[in-house]
């Protein structure tokens, strides 16, 4: 059966890859002759791509799946992606739940609705996801907003933090072709997207399983497409930045110096326990070549606190080697058990007010270093892609310059997607930076 003038409706939950991977599913469920509708609305056909990245984030995807039933008993509720890769036997109790399609299987998901919807059985697709070697080949040929795409380079990881359930819903490092990213980009680009985010699972591990080809080699070529204004960078293991490959970065004008590095911890005692693979004088080094190349680089991070074990000394060394870094801004989470993990049988764990203290801290200490180097902005001449009107303001744009800081300008004249010279003139409690156009 086809699915010709059906409705349907997609949740995305999780990480910028699930986004892309959703944009993928939309337009493949598109070509197939469904109307796509927003999930408020009644659909025949409700989709989550689920994320598992903690045990919060697994009970999200239930209560979205359940939502759907609840609102149309006959609709097909499909759970998609990483949740249903490692909870499918969970998930296959569930009754709300028709269909479990995992990770590298989202590829076949019209024939699978096809064959669901003509044969009404409750069915499982989920892959051997550890044995796979795979890169499933999805596309996103049109994107619902023009001016910012995410392109999915790589899938899997092989670094096993003690935290992490990931590298068992997502599989090893598999790298996508060369050439098929570069198609993807140049039809987006022709379409008129103009910033392109170069995403994965472990970006920095691309190429290691393709001959003679790494992520900044990458990077360098798409760089040359015609129409490609930005390139962004993903999450960044510190062992992706070498002088050689910071120089080279240095050299594409497109590249957007802002380096979101992922390192957890300021501690090298839980850096150990996380079964992370660099020490915090590594970093500190990688923040200094940084900062060497670029003039006013932004570099922002993510930071668990509360680590199983994680003392008032851990903390303290934490807080004091973040201080020092100085970063742009921080993503502060709370240390969430999630089964399956090394981390979770680990002693002692942390009260949680003691998590949510120890968060504040940090909290405070990222809005204070984001003012500060936004203020030594102002007065500067910025590139900023504008991408939307703001809600109920008259005239007045928002975007983001090189560097991620939002900025906001007023304008006469419709700016969406357009990239304009602006001075960057004084702080908005609203989140931005006012600006005006440089004439």
């Amino acid at each position: 059966m086809n699915l010709q003038g059906k409705r349907a409706a997609i949740v995305t939950l999780g990480c910028k890859v699930n986004q892309y991977e959703t944009d993928a599913m939309y337009g493949m469920l598109k070509e197939a002759g469904v109307s796509m509708v927003d999930s408020k609305e009644t659909a025949d056909i409700y989709i989550v791509n689920t994320c598992s990245v903690t045990n919060m984030a697994e009970r999200k995807s239930r209560q979205m799946l359940h939502r759907a039933k609840k609102k149309n008993p006959d609709v097909v509720v499909a759970a998609v992606g990483c949740y249903a890769q490692v909870g499918k036997e969970e998930l296959a109790k569930d009754e709300n739940i028709d269909l479990i399609i995992g990770n590298n299987k989202k590829k076949d998901l019209v024939q699978i609705l096809e064959d669901y919807i003509g044969a009404s059985s409750h069915k499982s697709e989920v892959l051997d996801i550890a044995r796979d070697r795979t890169y499933e080949n999805l596309q996103v040929k049109q994107l619902k907003e023009h001016t910012r795409a995410y392109i999915k380079v790589q899938d899997g990881c092989n670094q096993f933090c003690s935290y992490c359930i990931i590298p068992y819903a997502r599989g090893r490092v598999r790298s996508r072709e060369k050439e098929d990213i570069l198609q993807e980009i140049r039809m987006l680009a022709n379409d008129g997207c103009q910033e392109f985010v170069i995403t994965g699972i472990h970006v920095t591990s691309y190429g290691k399983d393709l001959k003679d080809i790494t992520l900044i080699d990458l990077l360098e070529e798409i760089s040359e497409v015609p129409g490609v204004r930005r390139i962004r960078l993903g999450s960044l293991e510190p062992g992706f930045i070498t002088e050689d490959t910071v120089m080279r970065l240095s050299r594409i004008k497109s590249f957007c110096p802002h380096f979101h590095l992922s390192l957890q911890s300021g501690c090298d005692s839980v850096l150990e326990r996380m079964n992370r693979k660099y020490t915090t004088a590594q970093v500190r080094e990688k923040c200094d070549c940084i900062r060497r190349h670029f003039d006013s680089p932004a570099l922002t991070t993510d930071i668990i606190v509360g680590f199983p074990g994680e003392t008032e000394e851990e903390f303290e060394q934490t807080r004091a080697f973040l201080e020092e870094i100085n970063l742009y801004e921080m993503h502060v989470f709370k240390y969430s058990i999630r089964k399956g993990t090394k981390a979770a049988d680990m002693t002692p764990q942390v009260d949680a007010q003691i998590k949510t203290a120890r968060s504040s801290v940090l909290l405070e200490m990222s809005q204070r270093h984001q003012r500060e180097f936004e203020e030594k902005q102002l007065g500067s001449i910025r590139e900023v892609l504008i991408e939307e009107k703001v809600h109920g303001e008259n005239d007045l744009y928002t975007g983001h310059t090189k560097e991620y800081i939002k900025v906001a300008v007023y304008n006469s004249q419709p700016l969406e997607n357009q990239t304009i010279q602006v001075k960057l003139k004084e702080i908005s409690p609203n989140g931005f930076v006012m600006a005006e156009r440089e004439k």
